[in-house]
């Protein structure tokens, strides 16, 4: 296959291994890929690192995991301002994270990927940006995520509205919310965090609610100045504090994956946190969930009830059948009036593939393999008879119930054996083989109808096909164990 020029008249740029992205995965890919001595080389579509922590600047937006544990083990910060860090202290510890191993000599900014396809002559990648530059490399490893595409409603007469309307992850700062009629359309993680954080300065809120959330009470923790001292200078303690942590969150996964029943403890403290701050039963009615705890994202904010009790609030639940210039209406027939539409819908997880123009082997479309059957990967990391790409937090390696940075160290330990044995063997590429991944999706899915997670509720977490293509099927420790050794025997290799 011939190589292009860039849009500018230089040859492609060509490299041993090439990122996508600059959040937790691009980040700790980069670090590790220097310490092993691969020679690589990181693609970002924006002026700046961080991933969905730069993109995400909501209002209230912050972390739910604690932030001891939601960091890389190897540059742990031990001075926290709060238990759940908020957005915009992630976002500087992963500048500085970025800084300290001078990771910017490495990134090309500006440089958003549109196309890649492999080589079968030359056995390489071949890469292409929106702006019409060309890599090459021999390893490409994708470190975009799944929540990184924006998923808005294709509601009819949407460009009719005469109002801002935007996504909560392209929040749209310019826009003062102060005495205006706001709506906000979902009840996920970002929606209860939003709805608290505006419900003061709006004149209206009216929350658009097509499934009610298990949101569980919550209030974060400064913590105090002889607390941080001592989390940083006390020989130990933020070792036995992070681990802690990481440990209880493990048993909460523990109840989802192996004992449902457990969770039924949890259901009760989120019905307590609705008639806590609920008066009217018609409105605890309409928030109390009908299916079990954790079978969805299970979220937690102190205010998020207090809120929608608030005189300003409505909570509505029936159908938005279009949009008009000043307002939305519903199946009911009503007309709601707002000047504001906020968009808390989240994002094209199951099919956030579909960014990216891929081919494989023989110029296979790999968007098209997975819209046949589903976004199947193997260790929710590689593709079966697709050489050398890696996909970090992949198919099925999410999680509903601790870190994902846990996750992403033990795929970026795995990647580089991966790419360490094809060297040291002298081979040019290597894949899975088809047999090895369905015995490992198998008993994946298979595991994973047990856990409460497949109990029955309609979720991001399934696909088209109503299968589970995001988590994990048990415990982090267990995924760790299970990509600790590679297993050469689960791979072919391209001579």
């Amino acid at each position: 296959m011939t190589t292009r020029r860039n849009a500018d008249g230089r040859p492609p740029v060509r490299i041993d291994a090439l990122i996508i992205g600059t959040g937790f995965s691009g980040i700790g890919t980069g670090i590790a890929f220097e310490k092993a001595g691969i020679d690589f080389l990181i693609l970002e579509k924006a002026d700046d690192v961080g991933g969905t922590w730069r993109d995400n600047t909501y209002p209230g937006c912050q972390c739910d995991i604690p932030s001891s544990v939601y960091q890389f083990s190897f540059a742990q910060k031990k001075n926290w301002s709060q238990m759940w860090a908020p957005q915009a202290e992630i976002l500087e510890y992963l500048r500085e994270v970025a800084s300290n191993y001078k990771l910017h000599r490495f990134i090309h900014f500006g440089k958003a990927v549109c196309e890649a396809w492999w080589d079968d002559e030359a056995m390489q990648w071949h890469v292409m940006t929106i702006d019409g530059a060309e890599y090459i490399s021999k390893f490409l490893i994708s470190g975009t995520g799944a929540l990184h595409i924006p998923q808005i409603p294709e509601f009819k007469g949407l460009d009719n509205f005469e109002g801002p309307a935007f996504h909560s992850a392209e929040w749209d700062h310019s826009v003062d919310l102060t005495d205006k009629r706001v709506a906000v359309i979902g009840t996920g993680a970002s929606a209860i965090q939003i709805v608290p954080s505006i419900v003061d300065e709006v004149a209206k809120l009216k929350l658009f609610q097509r499934t009610p959330a298990w949101v569980m009470p919550w209030t974060n923790i400064e913590f105090p100045k002889w607390a941080e001292w001592s989390l940083s200078h006390v020989p130990g303690l933020h070792g036995i504090w992070r681990e802690g942590l990481f440990w209880w969150h493990e048993l909460i996964g523990y109840g989802m994956t192996k004992r449902p029943g457990i969770l039924k403890i949890a259901e009760m403290l989120g019905k307590w946190n609705i008639n806590r701050n609920i008066d009217d039963p018609e409105l605890r009615r309409k928030l109390t969930p009908n299916y079990s705890v954790g079978c969805k994202r299970i979220l937690k904010d102190g205010d998020y009830y207090k809120a929608l009790g608030s005189p300003k609030s409505d909570v509505i639940t029936e159908n938005i059948i279009y949009v008009t210039e000043g307002g939305l209406v519903t199946a009911d027939g009503a007309f709601h009036e707002v000047d504001v539409i906020v968009f808390a819908t989240g994002f094209h997880v199951t099919d956030s593939y579909k960014y990216l123009q891929l081919r494989g082997r023989y110029g296979e479309d790999l968007v098209a393999r997975a819209d046949r059957s589903g976004v199947i990967a193997h260790r929710g990391v590689m593709f079966a008879d697709v050489p050398n790409l890696f996909l970090m937090m992949g198919p099925n390696s999410g999680l509903g119930h601790n870190s994902m940075v846990e996750i992403i160290e033990a795929q970026i330990r795995y990647v580089v054996q991966v790419i360490n044995e094809v060297d040291e063997r002298g081979m040019r590429a290597i894949a899975p083989t088809w047999d090895a991944q369905s015995t490992y999706n198998d008993d994946l899915q298979d595991a994973l109808d047990r856990t409460v997670w497949n109990s029955g509720c309609s979720s991001w977490y399934r696909d088209k096909h109503g299968k589970n293509r995001v988590l994990w099927k048990g415990l982090v420790y267990q995924y760790r164990r299970s990509m600790k050794k590679l297993d050469t025997s689960e791979f072919q290799f391209l001579p």
